[in-house]
C-alpha cells in the first residue's frame, strides 16, 4: 500500500472548524495568551497567502499570514505554521513554509516576521530582529523575533511597534 500524497492548496473558508481543532492539539489552550497571538489579533489573515496541507481529505496543517505594519510601512505576519502532531517529521511544515513564503514574495511583499524557533526557521533565511528595531504587543524572547526579507533590503526604515493594519 503506498502513502497518499501530501496536497498543499490555498486555505478555503470551510477548513476554519479543521484548522482550529489543528491549532487547538499542536498548541493547547494556552495559545491564547501568548504575544505571537496577541500580535495577529485585530487583522484577518491574507487569505491569497494562507495555505492548508491535505493527506487524503485530512487536514494536516496550516499556515497563515497576516498583514500589519510598523513605522516604515507594511509587513507581514507569519504564523500560526501548524502540523497535526501525528504527522510531524514528514516534511509538512517545511512544504507550507516554502510555498507561503513563494506566494509572499510573487504577490509583491518586502518583509515577513514571525515569533518562533530559531534553529527551525534560519533554513528559510529568518534571522533575529536587530534589538531594538521592531517591537511587539508583549513580552517575547529577543531570540525567537525572527525576521525575512522578501526582496534585498526591505527591512531598511522599518522600526517601532509592529499593529494591525489602520482601517
Amino acid at each position: 500500500m503506498t502513502a497518499l500524497p501530501l496536497v498543499i492548496r490555498p486555505e478555503h473558508p470551510d477548513d476554519a472548524a479543521a484548522i482550529e481543532r489543528l491549532h487547538a492539539r499542536a498548541f493547547g489552550p494556552g495559545r491564547f495568551a501568548r504575544t505571537a497571538y496577541r500580535l495577529r489579533e485585530g487583522a484577518a489573515p491574507l487569505s491569497d497567502l494562507c495555505l492548508t496541507a491535505l493527506v487524503g481529505t485530512y487536514l494536516v496543517g496550516s499556515v497563515r499570514i497576516g498583514p500589519a505594519e510598523a513605522e516604515g510601512g507594511s509587513l507581514l505576519v507569519l504564523g500560526p505554521l501548524t502540523v497535526d502532531p501525528s504527522f510531524s517529521d514528514r516534511g509538512i511544515g517545511t512544504s507550507l513554509m516554502r510555498a507561503s513564503l513563494d506566494a509572499a514574495r510573487a504577490a509583491g511583499h518586502g518583509l515577513v516576521v514571525l515569533v518562533g524557533d530559531a534553529p527551525y526557521y534560519r533554513r528559510f533565511g529568518f534571522a533575529p530582529v536587530p534589538a531594538g528595531r521592531l517591537t511587539l504587543p508583549g513580552p517575547v524572547d529577543p531570540a525567537r523575533f525572527l525576521w525575512l526579507e522578501l526582496r534585498d533590503g526591505a527591512s531598511a526604515g522599518f522600526s517601532g511597534p509592529i499593529r494591525p493594519p489602520r482601517g
